[in-house]
Parts: structure tokens; sequence; C-alpha cells
């Protein structure tokens, strides 16, 4: 008669009811920041009998000062939203209700971001909570906001199966709605970015060296430096400058792992030490072992080929800087820098709203280009194309990469140049979104027309556009 009631159907889980507290406190929490008594007395037994810390309770307290006092949680919070199944199946109760507090402690310090104006502190708060939640997810802080890479674990954001979403239901496996979940942080964060009186904290060196610079952070000053002077746009452009060098040291990594051509054996291997071929020498010598002497005569030895086969390439990249464009813009002129730094890659580079800029000059320099840009406006890709086609020297060494949403005010007039462009022989990749989180708007109109054009439009994470000029520029 365990587990049952008198009349015969299954008793409560204590469990369960434990999850199912803490779940309704945390959505009571996000919807109504006055506390409520009852659970918040309930959620404390709860935490208690599971062993953690009242802290995890406090609205006030931020995921680090939790694990700062008990640093045996840190553990606990990486990958805890996307549990592993047990091997039989079978669910650990408690282990979930334990699961169920840190979840909501992270989740309420993310998602319940508050109103009124937002300090410095307060901002560096989030962004650190926010990374909490993103090493929950399996992921790196910082990468689901917009910028410093992609993915971490194999699978996430893939269709992973979820454990359950409900209230009482297991804790969730959220790896499935990372799609989402980045571009909504990243929009809370800009949120807050944009409740700050930021050219004060800009003012204040010791306030302004508190910030972490962040794509909505960027996106803000790029909009804002005309408007700053003195200490505040050093300080501005300082931001600036780490965040271009964090994402430039991501992205060089992929490009350098993407970017290597075939060897090319017409060149014969340079005979020094380093390229000794070992195991190539000993094995063409074999016949020459002595079994008396116990030794190998070697008559020839023999080296690996390192040079690799590269073709002189142009590529032209056009970015409108629209104001719906700015993650685009920040990772697409950092990507021309570091082709602009491969040897026979010869890289033109052209910003556009209803004017167009040829920032080629600066190319290789992704800091001084977005120093250059003017972010807002309407577009006008026709005006870009003026700029881009003489360029095009030799079509079939040239690849013209357009990013854009593509809702452009001369819609046949572009698109018709554009299919010309690709008719000439040249390798055209309309691309709709170059972001960390992979979301982005493109015009219906357009993007049928690419693909009847044969050239389907690229929307997603950066990594795509390195895959795909890779291959053509190796």
């Amino acid at each position: 008669m365990s587990g049952r009631t008198m009349g015969g159907a299954p008793a409560p889980d204590p469990d369960e009811n434990r999850r199912q507290v803490l779940y309704w406190r945390l959505l009571a929490r996000l919807f109504d920041p006055e506390e409520q008594a009852s659970l918040e007395s309930a959620s404390l037994a709860v935490v208690e009998d599971v062993g953690l810390p009242a802290a995890l309770l406090d609205p006030g307290a931020s995921v680090d000062s939790v694990v700062q006092r008990h640093p045996e949680l840190a553990a606990e919070f990486d990958g805890l939203m996307t549990p592993e199944p047990d091997e039989d199946g079978a669910r650990d109760r408690a282990a979930e209700v334990r699961r169920a507090a840190l979840a909501s402690k992270v989740l309420l310090n993310v998602f319940a971001s508050g109103s009124g104006t937002v300090t410095a502190e307060q901002l560096a708060r989030w962004q650190s909570d926010a990374g909490w939640l993103e090493r929950a997810l399996g992921c790196r802080p910082g990468e689901l906001r917009g910028g410093r890479g992609g993915i971490n674990r194999a699978g996430a954001g893939q269709g992973v199966s979820p454990t359950g979403t409900g209230v009482g239901a297991p804790t969730p496996d959220l790896s499935r709605l990372i799609p989402e979940i980045g571009p909504e942080l990243g929009s809370i964060e800009a949120g807050l970015v944009k409740r700050m009186h930021l050219r004060e904290v800009l003012a204040d060196p010791a306030l302004a060296s508190r910030l972490t610079p962040s794509m909505s952070l960027i996106e803000q000053l790029l909009r804002d430096k005309n408007n700053l002077s003195g200490v505040a746009l050093a300080n501005a452009k300082a931001l600036i400058r780490r965040y271009v060098d964090e994402v430039t040291e991501v992205l060089r990594t992929q490009v350098e792992k993407a970017t290597v051509g075939e060897l090319d054996r017409s060149v014969p291997p340079k005979r020094v030490y380093r390229n000794l071929d070992l195991d190539r020498t000993i094995w063409k010598n074999l016949t020459n072992w002595d079994p008396e002497e116990e030794r190998l005569y070697v008559d020839r030895l023999y080296y690996r080929h390192t040079s690799r086969k590269t073709t002189p390439q142009r590529l032209i990249v056009v970015v409108d800087q629209s104001g719906s464009m700015v993650d685009s813009m920040v990772n697409c002129t950092i990507l021309a820098s570091i082709f602009a730094g491969l040897p026979k890659v010869d890289v033109h580079l052209i910003a556009y709203d209803m004017q167009a800029l040829d920032l080629t000059p600066w190319a290789h320099d992704p800091f001084e280009t977005l120093l250059r840009t003017q972010l807002g406006g309407g577009t006008d890709g026709t005006v870009a194309m003026a700029l881009a086609q003489p360029k095009i020297a030799e079509p079939r060494n040239t690849v013209v990469v357009w990013i854009s949403d593509f809702y452009e005010w001369r819609t046949d007039e572009l698109f018709e140049s554009m299919a010309a462009v690709h008719r000439s022989g040249a390798k055209f990749i309309p691309v709709g979104s170059v972001t960390s989180s992979g979301r982005g708007s493109v015009n219906p109109w357009f993007r049928e027309k690419f693909k009847d054009l044969g050239t389907p439009v690229i929307s997603g994470h950066i990594k795509k556009l390195v895959h795909e000029l890779k291959t053509f520029l190796t």
C-alpha cells in the first residue's frame, strides 16, 4: 500500500510538490516583483531541505556572489539546463528539485531585469548572470548574446529532445531553444544599455572600466560616437577596440581552420629537418636493413610537402549599415579584415544606406572601419552596386558577399544588377544575417529571387559564411 492513498490513487510525490513550489515562485517573481509570503516561505523550506543556501532566493544576490560564498555550486551550474538522461531512464526526483532551485535563480536574475535607470554595476552584474545562464545552456559566457563564437556544446540548438517543460515536470532541457534565447538575451541587454546614462558612465574612467563590451553596448557606442568627446570618446573607443579584438581572435581561429588550400606537389618540399617525413624515410629504406649489425642504412631522405596551392582572389564585401544590420556590420567588418590579412586575397569593403562609402583603405583595421560607419537610415543598394561593379575586373576570380536584409528602395533595379554579376562568372553570395545568434529577417521577395537564380540566401551563424568563403578562396 506504500505510495498510495486510501482510495487507491497514487500518493502525491513530495519532490514533485517541492519542484512545483520553486517554479510557481519563479513565475510569480517574473510577472509580479512583489513578494508573495506563502511562496517565499515554502521555497525557503525546500531550498534548505535539499541543502542549498538561502541566498539562492535573494533577488539582490548575483550568481557570482552565491558561487563565491559556495564555490562547490559552480560546477552544478555548468550544463544545468541540458541534463543528461539516466542510463536506465529513471528520474532522480530529489536531484531535479536541486536543479530546479539553481535554474530558478539564474532565470530570475536574467529575465527579471527590472525598470528605471541602470548603473554600470547593475549592467555588469546582469552580464555576469547572463554568462551563468549561457553556461547552464552548455555555452561559453557571451556566446548567445552576440559575438564571441559559436555554440560550444555538440548538438545544442539542433533539436535536442526536451525532458519536460511544464511546472512540475523535470528540469527542462532548453538547449533546443538556444536560437530563440540568444536574441532574447541580446534584446534584454540592449534595453539595459539604453536605460543607462551612458555618456556619464563613459566620462568617468572608474565607471567605464566596469563595463564589459558586448554587441548591445558596441551598437549604442557606434550610434552615439559623434556626440562624445574627450575622456568619454576615449573610453568608448577603448571598449570598441576591446570587443573587436575579442571577436577577431575567435573569427581568426575559425578562418585559419577553414582556409587551408590543397598541397601543391609541383613545388619541391623544403629539405629542412622540421619537414623530414621520418616514417616514410624508414619505410622506403627497409631494404637496406642489415640484420647482423642491426642497423638501417639510409640512401634517401623523404620530406613532407608544405606548399599550398593559392590563387589570387578578389573579395568584395558589401554591407548594409542600416540600423537593423548592426550585428552583421560588426562581424563582417572584422571578417573582412581577417581575410585581408591572408596572402593573395584582395579585399574591398563597401558600406551603404542611402549613400555608399568605400572603406577599402581601412579594410585591414576593423576598429578604424567601424568608427567611419554611420548606422541608421534607409537602404538603396544601387549606390553600393555602382561602387562594387567596377571592382570586378576578373569575374572568375571574384567573390561578392552582399550582407543585407534586402528591404530595398529600388528592388527590381538592384536585383537585375546582382543577377548580372552572377551571370558574369563572379561568385555572388547574398547573406541575410551574419550574427552569433543566427536570427535575421530577409525580404521574402529577394529570398525567392535569389533561390531561383541559384544563389540562395545564407542566413545564420557567421561560421556559414566562413565555410562558403573557404570553398572559393582555397
